[in-house]
């Protein structure tokens, strides 16, 4: 399957195929023309995919390859002086390319290196996880992290393509399937009551597995369709970030060590569900809806900190503009809309969450 992200100049296709890492090569010739490709990749990886990736590659390009550990604490300027290292040390041009060969942590750090590098390098997404497959691969989002919260150092710096074979995610440890999860629902929250139903009507991720590859399709071409409309995250876009200011300031508290990415938007979207519902700004029932699905993929929906706690952290998140949030809820499931409002709506309620 292939679908195409139009955005003028920074436009790319995005290709969807089982067995597409095996003729990766086929793919990467039709956008880059250039000698010398850095592949950066994680310890967890790199041992599974980087010599079939090589394989596909070597015929055509002078191929290099940096390894890094494994995790959000990765996703830092700590990580950013080893990897212009290895790019000066492989004499990597602005003619040359960057592939990004793994999770959403990979994707981020790698596109953050090449977007920076030489003021800009050609690179390209071969995400390895469900949730980078569905969500972080697509639309040109790449940043690090720093010790106030998350990505808020970044840029928007759009990959020259994206290839997404799901068969990778045979090797995908069971807790980051549930992390991917966390991302799909979202989709089904947002902007597709069917995909949302889809979802509702398996029991297990094993039971939804068969019709993966169309999830995976339905939902990077709902951000397909959002990113064409607002590149730059002023307006429609921020619709993808519902569940996320909850979610990046438990990560944030937890120092990305307790819950991962996809869980903790999991415990975001169904407590601010349930706010919104007592504000009545959300349709009754769409929490207890969100919960059941919730828990038929394994995902937490608390993580019993006080609402209070997390207000702070609330404060810093860079969707916090001028001391105003802008809230995206939920009318009904399948239908979002964006809230303005401050974290007075938060911090009235004297509750865990």
């Amino acid at each position: 399957m292939r679908l195409y992200v139009d955005l003028g100049k920074n436009s790319y296709p995005i290709y969807i195929e089982n067995h597409l890492l095996d003729k990766a090569g086929d793919y990467i010739a039709e956008v880059f023309n250039g000698k010398k490709i850095m592949i950066i990749s994680d310890d967890h990886v790199a041992p599974l995919y980087e010599a079939k990736l090589k394989a596909s590659l070597s015929e055509r390009y002078e191929c290099f390859s940096l390894t890094l550990p494994h995790g959000e604490s990765t996703k830092s300027f700590q990580s950013l002086p080893a990897i212009y290292t290895a790019l000066l040390q492989a004499k990597i041009s602005r003619s040359d390319l960057v592939i990004a060969l793994g999770g959403g942590v990979i994707g981020d750090l790698a596109g953050f290196a090449a977007a920076s590098f030489l003021r800009g390098v050609k690179f390209i997404q071969i995400p390895t996880s469900l949730l980078a497959q569905v969500d972080s691969s697509v639309g040109g989002k790449v940043a690090v992290d720093l010790p106030q919260g998350k990505n808020l150092v970044g840029a928007f710096y759009q990959p020259s393509l994206v290839l997404i074979d799901p068969l990778v995610l045979n090797t995908l440890p069971e807790r980051f399937i549930h992390d991917g999860m966390g991302e799909v629902i979202k989709y089904g929250c947002i902007k597709d009551a069917g995909l949302f139903e889809m979802l509702a009507s398996h029991s297990s991720f094993d039971d939804l597995k068969k019709n993966l590859t169309e999830i995976i399709a339905r939902c990077v071409d709902i951000k397909r369709i959002v990113v064409e409309h607002d590149q730059f995250d002023t307006g429609e876009r921020m619709l993808l970030n519902f569940g996320h200011t909850l979610a990046h300031t438990i990560e944030q508290y937890y120092h990305y060590e307790r819950e991962s990415h996809g869980e903790a938007v999991a415990i975001g979207m169904y407590q601010l569900t349930r706010i919104a519902e007592k504000e009545g700004l959300t349709e009754a029932g769409c929490a207890d809806r969100i919960l059941d699905v919730l828990n038929r993929y394994g995902l937490p929906h608390e993580c019993g900190l006080p609402l209070q706690e997390l207000t702070e952290a609330i404060s810093l998140d860079k969707k916090n503009l001028g001391g105003h949030l802008n809230l995206v809820l939920l009318h009904t499931v399948g239908d979002s809309y964006i809230c303005p409002a401050s974290t007075d709506f938060f911090t009235k309620y004297n509750e865990d969450v």
